[in-house]
Parts: structure tokens; C-alpha cells; sequence
């Protein structure tokens, strides 16, 4: 049987956990998340949905969260470091192979432990 194709959306851990002052932003991955899995239902079997949902990676848009004081922000993640764009296109990579045949509808969290550290984004 053929792999069906896929799409992988991008989200972020701010969809779930509050993160003040980016709240707009949180509510738009929300919705980005909600989405993924709805049409997961919707378009399968001939399409996977799935997204990847990243906290703070080292990233131009993202700097604001971590300029001049990465070390600070780097030691609230069980992992002792921000995430790397490397880290994100690897997880889609995963998910757009057919190593993820039978996956769909997920949200991969992609924190480096931070959630589960209770911290935010």
C-alpha cells in the first residue's frame, strides 16, 4: 500500500501553556493545532496531518525571547539549551517520512523538557 502524502503545520508550546505577553500569537497556534487534528479526521487515509509545536528556537524571529540572556533562558529547559532550527526540521523530516506512515493527528512538542519542567515559552 502507498504511503499517503502528508503535511506537517507549525505550532508552538505557546498553543497550550500561556505565555504572557504573546497571547495573540498562542491563540493563533492554538487554532493552528486544532486545525491539524481536525483535518487529520477529515482527510484521512489519503492525507496525513500532523505539526510540530516548538518552544524557544534560535531563530531571528524568536531573538526577543532569549538577546542577551540565552544562558538565563537556556537553564529553565531540562535539556540546558534552546532549540536549534535543526532540531524542528528533523522532527518534520520524521513525520514526513514513511517512518510516520501511521501517524496522524499529533502535535509533536519539540521543548527540550521545558513543559514538563513547568516553564513556558
Amino acid at each position: 500500500m502507498p504511503i499517503a502524502p502528508n503535511t506537517t503545520n507549525l505550532s508552538s508550546v505557546t498553543g497550550d501553556i500561556p505565555s504572557p505577553g504573546i497571547g495573540w500569537y498562542g491563540v493563533s497556534k492554538a487554532a493552528v493545532s486544532h486545525l491539524t487534528r481536525t483535518l487529520s479526521v477529515e482527510l484521512a487515509p489519503r492525507i496525513r496531518v500532523n505539526a510540530v509545536a516548538p518552544a524557544v528556537v534560535k531563530t531571528r524571529f524568536a531573538r526577543a525571547l532569549y538577546d542577551g540572556r540565552e544562558g538565563e533562558v537556556a537553564a529553565a529547559y531540562p535539556m540546558g539549551r534552546l532549540g536549534v532550527p535543526e532540531d524542528v526540521a528533523e522532527a518534520v523530516a520524521y513525520l514526513c517520512s514513511d517512518r510516520a506512515s501511521w501517524v496522524t493527528g499529533q502535535v509533536l512538542t519539540l521543548d527540550g523538557g521545558l513543559l514538563n519542567a513547568g516553564g513556558t515559552a
